[in-house]
């Protein structure tokens, strides 16, 4: 007679696509900490019913920005009970131009930054549908509100896909045309002294790397804090208090945060990376090494929270305190 799984072992998952060093080192961590009681692996799929218990307690999601149908499998998920890092119900709700508009509101420095209508109309629109628009913008506010040079990104992009450095409003217009269909965010450049990049996990575990993103990829994590002493001892605990802030209000269990320094301020640049760089190779064995630690541990916290039947995603302030 086959031997009955044992229910009281709780399984985590990872979901991921062609990065190759951060989920097998976090399934080698996840189950050398949980002693039997947690045990982890890559996410298999042979079929997704509606409403079905995927299996999982915890799963953390490295993949589904790029395929919708990991979108949809992890929503399935947590409806049945699953801890899905990060809540895809938010995920998909969120975009970079909403996490500045956020950010005004809890005290958080950021660059000036307006959004920018489409150089090109959306596909099956006409003139007509934009009756609503004003033609021009106000470009002189906006251009005197953000100042040159400046930069311009696509206010739901990630992994700096189609940033633009503009010196001047005719720089501008030429590379919007590039854009066609994508909404553009222009935003003040930030002449920074000292720039880190920062891991938060589980809203608490908070790693800060300096971070140089002028260098090449694999270069970025190659540089030291600029600032010395008390100075930096400073800087540090306002990048550490913020990033805890941040990510409170916004929800994520798994992020990262950009922080450039100017004048002993630390201003927030980038702060919706839901699945953000963790590749050896590219981050150095120290900040590699906690991150497949802390993660693990995260994910054997969570699943031995779950409780089979309850909907055991978590949100952020921002949507709590809505919901009052």
């Amino acid at each position: 007679m086959a031997k009955k799984a044992d229910k009281t072992v709780k399984k985590v998952g990872i979901l991921f696509g062609m990065e190759d060093t951060f989920p097998w080192a976090f399934i080698d961590k996840v189950n050398e900490m949980g002693n039997g009681e947690v045990v982890a692996e890559a996410v298999n799929i042979d079929k997704c019913e509606q409403g079905a218990d995927s299996g999982y307690a915890v799963i953390i999601d490295r993949i589904s920005q790029d395929v919708p149908f990991y979108r949809a499998y992890l929503k399935n998920a947590a409806v049945s009970g699953t801890y899905v890092i990060n809540n895809p119900f938010w995920w998909s709700a969120d975009e970079k131009f909403l996490n500045n508009a956020l950010m005004t509101k809890i005290g958080i420095p950021l660059p000036n930054t307006v959004l920018l209508p489409s150089n090109d109309r959306p596909t099956n629109t006409t003139e007509t549908s934009f009756r609503n628009l004003k033609f021009p913008q106000d470009w002189e506010y906006i251009f005197e509100y953000i100042g040159f040079p400046a930069y311009m990104k696509p206010h739901d992009g990630g992994g700096w896909k189609n940033v633009y450095r503009v010196e001047n409003p005719e720089d501008m217009w030429e590379k919007l045309k590039e854009t066609e269909q994508l909404v553009m965010m222009l935003q003040e450049e930030i002449i920074f002294d000292d720039y880190y990049r920062v891991y938060c996990l589980g809203k608490k575990y908070v790693h800060i790397m300096p971070y140089e993103p002028r260098n090449p990829h694999h270069l970025r994590y190659v540089t030291e804090s600029k600032y010395s002493g008390q100075k930096l001892k400073d800087i540090l605990k306002v990048i550490h208090d913020y990033t805890l802030k941040m990510n409170e209000h916004l929800g994520y269990d798994f992020n990262t945060v950009e922080f450039a320094v100017k004048d002993g301020i630390p201003y927030a640049i980038d702060f919706c990376n839901p699945a953000p760089d963790a590749d050896k190779n590219s981050v150095g064995e120290e900040n590699f090494a906690w991150i497949v630690e802390h993660s693990a541990k995260l994910a054997i916290e969570k699943a031995k929270e779950y409780v089979p039947g309850k909907v055991n995603i978590s949100w952020g302030d921002f949507v709590k305190n809505s919901a009052k």
